[in-house]
C-alpha cells in the first residue's frame, strides 16, 4: 500500500522542523516546497541522511516547484514573513495575504483532493483566504492555531502546579491573536479544575483568580514573547508540533478533539467566519464542530474575538 504523502509549503524555521516531524513518526513520505533554489533541497538531504541513525523510511525530498506537491494527502502552509519584535500576527496582513494567494493557487492546481492545514499569520484571515482561493470544500482548509495556544496554556498551568503537563486539559477558543479565549471555566488537572488546586496552594479564592489572569495574560501573548526572546522571527518547534498533531489525527483517523481554526456555520453564534473551536478530525477532516453552552463571560470574550477575525477579513475585500 502507497504511504500518504505530505507536502509541506515553506521551507523556512516551521517547515524544516515539520519535515522531520513527519519523518520520525513515519507520517508519510515528505516534500518541502519554498521558492528559495535549492534551500528545501538542502535542509530534506540534511533529514534524509538522518534515517539510518533515527530508523525513519520515508522519502523526505525537497523542491521548487509546486507540480512535486501532486497527490498530497496533507497539505501544511507555513509560508510567509514571520513577526519582528513590536510587530503584532495582524501587521503582516499586506504582504502574507500576497504570498497566501499564490500558495493556495499552487495547491489548488496541484493537489486538488489534500486536506490543507494553514500555520500561517495573521491566521484566521489566512485560512478564510486559502479557502476562498482554493475552493475546496470548509471541512478540508483549517487552521493550526488552537492547539498551540492551548498547549501554551496547559503549560503554564502545569509550571505553575508542579504536576505532569500529561495531566493537565485546557483549551483556547476564538481567533489566534490577542482577542484569544483560554477558558478558564474548564480548566482541569485530570478533571480537577485548576481554579480549586490555585486556591488550595493560595488559600484564598481572590489570589486563586490573580494568578489565572496572569496565566491567561501570558498566553494571550506567549507568541510575542518568543519574538521577543528569539530578537528575529518567531516560534517554530511549538507549532511545527502542534500542526503535526493535527495532521496525525487526519491521516490515521484518530478522531481526536483537537482546538482548530474551522468554518462555523452557526456554531457558538457564528456564521461564516473561520475562527478557532473544538473539533474532532479524522480521515474527512473537520469532521464535527463540537459546540457546547459558554456562560455570559466567555460568550462577550469569544464575540470580541469574532469581531477582531472579521475586521481582520474585511480588510482583505473578503
Amino acid at each position: 500500500m502507497a504511504r500518504p504523502k505530505i507536502a509541506l509549503i515553506g521551507g523556512g524555521q516551521i517547515g524544516g522542523v515539520l519535515a522531520q516531524l513527519c519523518a520520525l513518526r513515519e507520517l508519510g513520505d515528505v516534500v518541502l516546497f519554498d521558492i528559495v533554489e535549492n534551500m528545501p533541497q538542502g535542509k530534506t538531504l540534511d533529514i534524509a541522511e538522518a534515517a539510518p541513525v533515527d530508523g525513519f523510511d520515508v522519502s523526505v525530498t525537497g523542491t521548487n516547484d509546486y507540480k512535486d506537491i501532486a497527490d498530497s494527502d496533507v497539505v501544511i502552509v507555513t509560508a510567509g514573513l514571520p513577526r519582528k519584535p513590536g510587530m503584532s500576527r495582524d501587521d503582516l496582513i499586506g504582504v502574507n495575504s500576497k504570498i497566501m494567494t499564490s500558495v493556495a493557487e499552487g495547491i489548488r492546481d496541484n493537489a486538488p483532493d489534500a486536506h490543507v492545514i494553514i500555520i500561517s499569520n495573521p491566521l484566521d484571515a489566512m485560512v478564510t483566504l486559502c479557502q476562498k482561493v482554493t475552493g475546496f470544500p470548509s471541512n478540508r482548509v483549517m487552521g493550526q492555531a488552537g492547539v498551540l495556544d492551548s498547549a501554551r496554556f496547559q503549560a503554564f498551568i502545569a509550571w505553575e502546579l508542579g504536576v505532569s503537563v500529561k495531566d493537565v486539559n485546557a483549551m483556547t477558543l476564538g481567533g489566534h491573536g490577542d482577542t484569544m479565549v483560554p477558558l478558564v471555566r474548564y480548566a482541569s488537572v485530570n478533571g480537577i479544575p485548576v481554579l480549586e488546586l490555585l486556591e488550595q496552594k493560595y488559600g484564598s479564592a481572590e489570589k486563586a483568580n490573580e494568578v489565572m489572569t496572569a496565566m491567561v495574560d501570558r498566553t494571550k501573548a506567549a507568541g510575542g514573547e518568543v519574538v521577543k526572546l528569539l530578537g528575529n522571527g518567531s516560534a517554530f518547534y511549538s507549532p511545527a508540533s502542534s500542526a503535526v498533531a493535527m495532521a496525525e489525527s487526519i491521516l490515521k483517523d484518530q478522531k481526536r478533539v483537537l482546538p482548530t481554526c474551522a468554518l462555523l456555520k452557526g456554531e457558538f453564534g457564528i456564521d461564516g467566519f473561520y475562527v478557532g473551536v473544538p473539533c474532532v478530525l479524522g480521515s474527512g477532516g473537520v469532521e464535527k464542530i463540537i459546540e457546547f453552552k459558554l456562560d455570559a463571560t466567555e460568550q462577550a470574550l469569544m464575540d470580541n474575538s469574532v469581531a477582531a477575525v472579521k475586521e481582520l477579513v474585511g480588510s482583505m475585500g473578503l
